[in-house]
């Protein structure tokens, strides 16, 4: 197994600590979003990749398309699958590798995938594989966090203050930038444009100590950093971090976390 291979195994505990179904909630906008640019509707096959809970799977399941979702994480998948039978909805769900697709060629008109497929450590694998399972005339949509967003720097310092990733590893924030998306998809038309996920609570303290909880990288770094005595240290980078962006004026918190939203037309 490779040092990248690793990482999987340690992104699969990263989404199962915590309450990711709760963190899901307040980034459906996005999935809707993901969902309409990618054109799912009756009729259309639809595979949503690193589903997580199932956000972007159930919205093109109300659509009436025929929908998979797949995930790393069991826990999500389970979760994703209680959501559909609650809501009534049609939908596939199973656990699988967004490196290693377990369909046919060809075999759906959309592909989604929101803040899910950025973090397979095989980048060009994985986009590849987006782009076999996606039929010709067919369309891929992803949404990452941009590096020079709020999410894309609390990445940044949490991964600073974090054991050095394997030789080989790339930052999934390049996910969300136009440049790497014109890379990993070169030879499709890729049309891109930059939106916000708003997050709000109490007070940004109230917001740590909920991500503290909740947040799966948050949890990590904690369980990662705490016995060594460097946790509190992050943790006031990343409350600085929040309050820098904070736009509330009333002592409560209201952030925006920006993020590309790109559409891959394949030929």
């Amino acid at each position: 197994m490779s040092g990248l291979d690793v990482i999987k195994d340690r992104q699969r505990h990263m989404w199962t600590i915590g309450d990711y179904a709760a963190i899901a909630e307040m980034i459906e906008g996005a999935s809707e979003a993901a969902v309409d640019r990618a054109g799912a509707g009756a009729g259309k096959r639809v595979l949503d990749v690193a589903t997580g809970t199932g956000n972007a799977a159930l919205i093109a399941a109300r659509s009436g398309a025929s929908v998979t979702g797949l995930d790393l994480t069991p826990k999500l998948i389970e979760i994703a699958t209680e959501r559909a039978r609650e809501a009534g909805l049609e939908a596939e769900f199973i656990v699988g590798d967004a490196e290693n697709l377990p369909f046919d060629d060809d075999s759906f008109d959309c592909v989604t995938s929101v803040f899910g497929v950025m973090f397979a450590p095989h980048q060009q694998r994985a986009a590849d594989e987006l782009r076999r399972v996606c039929r010709p005339g067919g369309r891929i949509v992803t949404c990452a966090w941009t590096p020079t967003g709020l999410n894309g720097r609390m990445f940044g310092l949490i991964g600073a203050n974090m054991p050095p990733p394997p030789e080989g590893f790339q930052p999934p924030v390049l996910w969300g930038t136009e440049e790497r998306v014109s890379e990993l998809f070169a030879g499709s038309e890729v049309s891109v444009e930059t939106l916000m996920v708003p997050f709000e609570d109490d007070s940004i303290e109230e917001w740590m100590a909920r991500n503290e909880r909740i947040l799966g990288p948050t949890v990590m770094a904690k369980e990662v950093l705490e016995a060594d005595g460097k946790w509190d240290s992050l943790r006031e980078e990343l409350t600085a971090l929040y309050a820098g962006a904070n736009e509330a004026t009333d002592g409560t918190m209201h952030v925006e976390a920006e993020y590309l939203l790109a559409a891959i037309d394949v030929a």
